[in-house]
C-alpha cells in the first residue's frame, strides 16, 4: 500500500462510519413522502433538527389553539423562574369567564390553582383557563401576548406573530409549520416535567370530564403529545410527537378538513419517518 493510501485509509474509514450512523437517506431506498391532505406540514427529527418531509413549511398560516403551546411555554418559563407557583390561586376575571370556544368551564370570581388551570390549557384547551393564566402572569392578556412574542423571537420563530393567548382568529395572528416545530422542540427540551401532561387523555374539573382531543394518544402507543387546534378559518390542526427506539419525531399538520383527517395525516407522517429514517451502525467496536 502506498504511503498516500496508508494516510488516507483512516479518513475513509471515518467517513464510512459516520455515513452508517446517520439516518438512512439513499435516494433509491426512500420513497416519496406520502400524499398528505393538509394546507401545510412538516416532519422533523427532534434530536438533529433534520427536516424529513415538508410542504409549505415556511408559509404563514393560522395556528388556532396551537397558540396555547406558546402560552404554556411562557407559563412554564415563569414557573421555572419562580415568578409564579403551581399552588398559586388565580381569581377568575369576567373576561376569562366569558371566553368563547373551547372552555374549562371556570366560574367568575372563583379561585383556581395555577396547576389546574395549566392542565385545563394543555389537556382541555380551555380559552377561559388560558386567559386567566395570562392575566395572572402579566396583569392583562395584552401584556402576556407581548411576552409570547418575545419568547417566540428568542426561539427563532421568525415568521410568527401573536395577538392573543388562545388562538382565536385575527388577521395579524399567524405562524408556520416550521416555527411550530421549533416551539414543540423547545417545550419538550426545556420543560419535560410539564410536557408529560400533554399525554394525559382526560382531565376532570368541577365534576366535568373532558378528553384530550389528540386522538393519536389512543391510536399510537409511541405518541406522547402534544396539541390540537381548530377554527373554521384555520381548519383542523395537530402537532404530534412520538418516540420509538430512542428516536423522537415531531409532525406538524395544519389546515386539514376535519378531526379524523388531522389524525390520520399525522399518523402517515410519523409512520413514514420511523419506517424510512433509522439509525444504523456498520459494526461494533473491536469487530
Amino acid at each position: 500500500m502506498s504511503t498516500v493510501m496508508h494516510r488516507l485509509l483512516p479518513f475513509f474509514i471515518a467517513v464510512l462510519f459516520m455515513l452508517f450512523l446517520a439516518p438512512v437517506q439513499a435516494a433509491t431506498l426512500i420513497p416519496a413522502t406520502p400524499k398528505i391532505k393538509a394546507k401545510g406540514y412538516l416532519l422533523i427529527d427532534f434530536n438533529s433538527g433534520r427536516v424529513l418531509a415538508e410542504k409549505k413549511s415556511g408559509q404563514r398560516m393560522e395556528p388556532a389553539s396551537l397558540t396555547k403551546m406558546l402560552s404554556a411555554y411562557v407559563i412554564d418559563h415563569e414557573l421555572a423562574k419562580g415568578n409564579i407557583s403551581l399552588d398559586d390561586e388565580v381569581r377568575i376575571s369576567e373576561k376569562a369567564w366569558r371566553m368563547e370556544g373551547s372552555r374549562m368551564f371556570i366560574e367568575v370570581g372563583k379561585k383556581i390553582s395555577v396547576e389546574d388551570l395549566l392542565k385545563g390549557v394543555i389537556i382541555q384547551s380551555g380559552n377561559d383557563a388560558t386567559v386567566a393564566l395570562a392575566e395572572h402572569v402579566a396583569g392583562s392578556e395584552d401584556a402576556f401576548v407581548s411576552l409570547m412574542n418575545q419568547h417566540a423571537a428568542e426561539l427563532g420563530m421568525l415568521d410568527s406573530h401573536f395577538v392573543n393567548s388562545t388562538g382565536l382568529p385575527h388577521k395579524d395572528h399567524y405562524t408556520t409549520p416550521r416555527d411550530l416545530a421549533k416551539l414543540a422542540i423547545a417545550l419538550i427540551r426545556d420543560y419535560p416535567t410539564h410536557y408529560a401532561w400533554y399525554s394525559q387523555k382526560e382531565f376532570v374539573y368541577n365534576d366535568i370530564k373532558q378528553y384530550n382531543r389528540n386522538r393519536l394518544l389512543w391510536r399510537n402507543k409511541y405518541v406522547d403529545g402534544i396539541k390540537t387546534g381548530h377554527t373554521e378559518s384555520a381548519g383542523y390542526c395537530l402537532v404530534a410527537s412520538a418516540e420509538r427506539d430512542g428516536m423522537r419525531l415531531i409532525s406538524v399538520v395544519l389546515g386539514t378538513r376535519n378531526d379524523e383527517t388531522r389524525s390520520s395525516e399525522s399518523q402517515k407522517l410519523l409512520t413514514y419517518g420511523f419506517r424510512f429514517f433509522e439509525t444504523h451502525r456498520l459494526y461494533k467496536a473491536n469487530e
